[in-house]
C-alpha cells in the first residue's frame, strides 16, 4: 500500500499575474521550482490563502530570477495579482520509503525571494506510526 506524502511546498508565494487566455497551469520562476525540488510540468495543488480556493494543475517554468507566479487559463479566475498562494506537491511512497522521506518547505517573502528552506524529517514513533518531527512551527495547508 502506498501513502500520499508531502513532497515539497513553496509557502506564501505572491501571485504576480493571472492570464485567463493562456493554456492552463501555474507559471513559477525556475529558481523557485529548483529550490523546492519541483519539476517542470509536475502536478501540484495550489491553495489561495486570500480566498480559500484550491486547484490542481501543473507547473510551467518561468524565467529564472523574475520571481513570476502566474495562474493561467481557467485557474486565473481563482486568484489575482497580490494574492498569496501555497504550491504543494505530493509523492506516492511505500511506508518504508515514507519513513526515509524528507519533504522540502520553501518560504518566500513578499517579493517571492527565498527566506528559508527547511528539510523535514519523518520518522516512526514508538508504536511504528509515521510521525512528523520538527513541524511545530510549519503550517501545512
Amino acid at each position: 500500500m502506498d501513502i500520499t506524502m508531502l513532497k515539497a511546498k513553496i509557502h506564501r508565494l505572491q501571485v504576480t499575474e493571472a492570464d485567463l487566455y493562456y493554456e492552463g497551469s501555474i507559471t513559477v520562476d525556475q529558481e523557485l521550482l529548483d529550490t523546492a525540488g519541483l519539476l517542470p510540468y509536475e502536478k501540484v495543488q495550489v491553495v489561495n490563502v486570500n480566498n480559500g480556493n484550491r486547484l490542481e494543475t501543473y507547473t510551467i517554468p518561468g524565467e529564472a530570477g523574475e520571481r513570476t507566479v502566474c495562474l493561467n487559463g481557467p485557474a486565473a479566475r481563482l486568484a489575482e495579482a497580490g494574492d498569496e498562494v501555497i504550491v504543494i506537491a505530493y509523492a506516492q511512497l511505500t511506508p518504508e520509503e515514507a519513513r526515509r522521506h524528507h519533504p522540502r518547505v520553501v518560504h518566500v517573502d513578499e517579493n517571492n525571494d527565498v527566506t528559508e528552506t527547511r528539510i523535514l524529517d519523518v520518522s516512526a514513533d514508538d508504536d511504528g506510526d509515521l510521525a512528523p518531527e520538527g513541524m511545530e512551527d510549519v503550517l501545512i495547508a
